[in-house]
């Protein structure tokens, strides 16, 4: 028990590494069909479902989000 309590700053802050990185590749890997008129406000009034693995990689973002933030709350509070 004592060797767990030690390891567990090390662990949680690996799986934040781990975390971040699939994130960060997630995130890169979204739709970029939304051109600079869309970004800025223009006339892209056209809205697009989700569907197959496009959905699949939108929600498994926000998972990953949640879970980066959740981890990284954590680890403030292991460190202390």
């Amino acid at each position: 028990m004592q060797k767990l309590i030690v390891l567990l700053p090390k662990i949680v802050t690996f799986a934040n590494l781990i975390v971040m990185v699939i994130l960060i590749l997630f995130i890169s890997m979204q739709n970029k069909n939304a051109g600079m008129s869309q970004v800025f406000g223009g006339s892209g009034n056209i809205t697009q479902t989700r569907r197959g693995v496009e959905k699949w990689l939108f929600y498994s973002t926000i998972v990953l989000g949640v879970l980066f933030v959740g981890l990284s709350l954590g680890s403030l509070f292991i460190k202390k």
